[in-house]
């Protein structure tokens, strides 16, 4: 239908009282910040973490994408940046302490009250946001790297983070162990296993006020693990739902 036909269609639609689809306001983009704290090796990352979870973002037409990082002014977390962000994507490692605690309020108020969509990915389990958040002290039960591939397997298939996912490896990573000390997730979407007998909650979300939180364990620096096409389209499909509802696309209830 073109567009003056659509116009005609929705006047004619207020007229009799019916909900004008012509007229209805188009739902803007998915602004995505991926914010990292510029310590993975540049062999490995040229861009950084938060640039090659970018570059798995960027192909989605209704993503705004951008980075930041604790070099930026800041610290990459200025509350203009903030406000401008439906999704935070986060990867630390050695440098949580160095996030300042307004910046660390900043987020979490932004999450409770606001809606932001919030991502911590591998280290980040103990970064300040994703504690703050979790109300917990998210210690692990080992950590280590082995020659053993990551075996990840789809716990809650029904659920739009794990659409077009099935089971899958990747080649090399770091493991975490069990016990994951976090408050009981709403949804756990993947777990680990290696066979050296490691298994590990890997892919855990929670409702916290007006915002989600999703927790996803691979990624550790020194693998290419960010550039793997199972965890690209769970980056994206982790974009796409928890962000708020207002401008998130492709939202399908869970089960």
């Amino acid at each position: 239908m073109k567009r003056r036909a659509l116009f005609k269609a929705g006047v004619g639609a207020l007229a009799a009282g019916l909900p004008s689809m012509a007229l209805a306001a188009p739902r803007r983009p998915v602004r995505v910040l991926c914010w990292s704290e510029g310590t993975a090796p540049v062999s490995v990352y040229p861009k950084d973490i938060a640039g090659a979870v970018a570059d798995a973002l960027r192909p989605v037409a209704q993503f705004e994408v951008r980075t930041l990082s604790l070099a930026d002014a800041d610290q990459g977390l200025a509350d203009a940046a903030l406000d401008a962000t439906d999704v935070l994507f986060w990867w630390g490692h050695q440098r949580h302490g160095q996030v300042r605690d307004d910046r660390v309020e900043a987020i979490v108020k932004r999450v409770r009250e606001g809606g932001m969509g919030f991502v911590a990915l591998h280290s980040s389990h103990y970064s300040k946001p994703f504690k703050r958040l979790t109300e917990d002290a998210c210690d692990l039960g080992g950590v280590g790297i082995n020659d053993a591939p990551e075996q990840i397997t789809v716990k809650a298939p029904g659920h739009p983070i794990a659409r077009g996912i099935s089971d899958f490896q990747i080649p090399r990573e770091q493991f975490y162990n069990e016990p994951f000390r976090i408050p009981p997730p709403d949804v756990v979407v993947f777990e680990s296993t290696w066979r050296t007998g490691q298994r590990f909650r890997s892919g855990c979300l929670w409702q916290r006020g007006n915002g989600r939180v999703f927790y996803f364990r691979p990624g550790h620096e020194t693998f290419p693990t960010y550039f793997q096409p199972e965890v690209k389209t769970i980056l994206v499909n982790a974009a796409r739902w928890i962000g708020p509802r207002q401008v998130s696309i492709g939202i399908v209830k869970p089960d």
